[in-house]
């Protein structure tokens, strides 16, 4: 096979090559030019962010011909830059922990220290997967990492520095790799794609640097499986299919029908998705990452799009809270689910029952069944006796009045609503009634198209306490002052002659003189 796979063509030979890990190459390039190197180093981090390719640059680094002592810059053109990379330098030792963990393997390995470079300045000792070693071979490590002959190196490479031993770690000098930004490893892929020939469109290289998760390596890889795929041509729309990839349209419409309490629509959005076959816990991580994008435009107003701006208006914030501790709750149950979809599912049916518009739906249709029966009996009585009563149709019905917006405030500060319906209501104002149809008004546009069942909420409270039909319209225009800030109002000069009385009663000012006290003012509060 004379085909090369991207990930071993494009391995970095230099510090320069080296994607997204410029403080750990800051470190190691000022050590190098100053000379002053640590006998021993940890490298940590995920899968395919660097490690043993550091490791490997480090050796050649050490033992490069072009200088008289290391550098940062190694030649690759030297016999020992060029044994280290084809992997037979005499200098460099690069074992794999995982498959050679033993107590024996690592005695083995521990014989050669003594001995002095062949070739180099330094012997370079690279253990890939350390932490899997066994405990015996970590103490027979222990020694030569505390007191290391000065021309020995030890690189310790892995990706679970914590199962690492105390005493190991407290010997070596740690540098931790991260993920590699999405938008970094777009660059470095787009970059590839030009040297190999390869078309693409920057919706493939976004969709294979997100499913990478922050591993150079997996990005090459998935985009050397893209470019089979394509027939060396990337389409967004093919790499989406390929990886099993959800658009992020369908996510948002997707949580746009739970903030609207539509289970029926957000469980054929979920069907839809299933024949694409998606990786549920990918999905659900995205909806988390878009739940946190509205709560922080809700905080900051500082989204772009338009579809997070969309949503942060319309959803209450206590909810989107609630969503969001629901779906990271659930993701960290995903692994234990003995199936994705159906963990998913339970995640939608838990922020579907918690939201304020499903239950108000749910009490809306059990209202109506208990009320049929009621609705006949009245019926019956109503046709035998009829009265005078039911002609008025403007402004008294059932002793109900409604002619300005004191009554309006009066009434709505009666009625039985729920917290999320009273805090939408409770911030407009009265404009007119008649002929049973109540006009509220708000000073802003998104409010003016309230779902259906918050309006039924409001219409049927009224209906309960004065037994009355009536409609109800929302419009844009100028507020008078609303039920909340009637309410915010009166409570202030309620608290504030509650201050005052509290200030002049004899007995608390006796008692104040007596014990050398003070009143907190701002700890008097309204009694709920």
């Amino acid at each position: 096979m004379s085909y090369e796979v991207l990930a071993r063509k494009y391995r970095p030979l230099n510090f320069d090559e080296v994607v997204g890990q410029e403080h750990i190459i800051k470190a190691l390039v000022n050590s190098l030019d100053q000379n002053k190197l640590h006998q021993a180093f940890i490298f940590s981090g995920t899968r395919g962010v660097g490690k043993t390719t550091l490791g490997r640059i480090l050796a050649k680094c050490l033992n490069c011909l072009s200088s008289d002592e290391p550098t940062s810059s190694p030649c690759n053109e030297c016999s020992n830059c060029k044994e280290i990379r084809a992997g037979r330098s005499l200098d460099f030792f690069e074992q794999d922990a995982a498959s050679q963990r033993g107590i024996d393997a690592m005695k083995e390995l521990l014989q050669t220290v003594p001995q002095s470079p062949s070739n180099g300045r330094y012997k370079i000792y690279l253990l890939d997967e350390a932490h899997q070693l066994t405990t015996e071979s970590f103490n027979a490590l222990l020694k030569n990492l505390e007191e290391p002959p000065k021309h020995v190196v030890f690189i310790l490479a892995t990706t679970n520095p914590e199962k690492l031993p105390k005493t190991v770690q407290s010997r070596c000098l740690q540098l931790n790799l991260k993920t590699v930004n999405e938008k970094i490893l777009a660059q470095h892929l787009s970059k590839i794609c030009e040297l190999e020939s390869i078309k693409f469109d920057d919706d493939s290289l976004k969709l294979i640097s997100k499913s990478a998760k922050g591993s150079v390596r997996d990005g090459l890889t998935l985009l050397d499986q893209s470019i089979a795929y394509g027939n060396g041509f990337l389409n967004g729309d093919d790499i989406q299919k390929l990886l099993g990839t959800i658009d992020d349209s369908m996510l948002f419409e997707l949580i746009d029908s739970v903030v609207d309490g539509n289970s029926k629509n957000a469980f054929n959005l979920l069907s839809e998705i299933e024949e694409l076959s998606p990786e549920y816990d990918s999905i659900l991580k995205d909806i988390v990452g878009i739940l946190h994008q509205i709560s922080l435009h809700q905080a900051l107003e500082n989204s772009n799009d338009n579809r997070v701006v969309d949503i942060a208006n319309k959803i209450d914030k206590e909810f989107c809270q609630l969503l969001y501790e629901i779906g990271i709750n659930s993701y960290s149950k995903f692994s234990v689910h003995p199936n994705s979809k159906e963990a998913l599912e339970l995640c939608l049916l838990r922020m579907l029952t918690f939201n304020p518009l499903q239950k108000l739906s749910e009490g809306d249709a059990a209202r109506g069944s208990q009320t049929v029966e009621k609705k006949n009996l009245k019926i019956s009585k109503n046709n035998q006796e009829e009265t005078e009563q039911d002609k008025e149709k403007s402004t008294t019905i059932n002793n109900f009045k409604i002619k300005n917006n004191e009554d309006w405030i009066s009434h709505f500060n009666s009625l039985d609503l729920s917290p999320f319906t009273k805090n939408i209501f409770g911030s407009m104002s009265f404009k007119s009634f008649e002929n049973y149809l109540l006009i509220l008004v708000h000073d802003s546009k998104h409010l003016t198209d309230i779902p259906e069942n918050i309006i039924s909420e409001l219409k049927q409270a009224f209906k309960n306490l004065f037994s009355i039909d009536l409609s109800v319209e929302i419009s844009e225009g100028e507020v008078q002052e609303t039920p909340s800030s009637y309410n915010i109002k009166n409570e202030k000069e309620v608290t504030e002659k509650s201050k005052h009385e509290i200030e002049k009663d004899k007995d608390i000012q006796n008692f104040v003189k007596k014990f050398n006290g003070k009143i907190k003012t701002d700890t008097i509060k309204p009694i709920k």
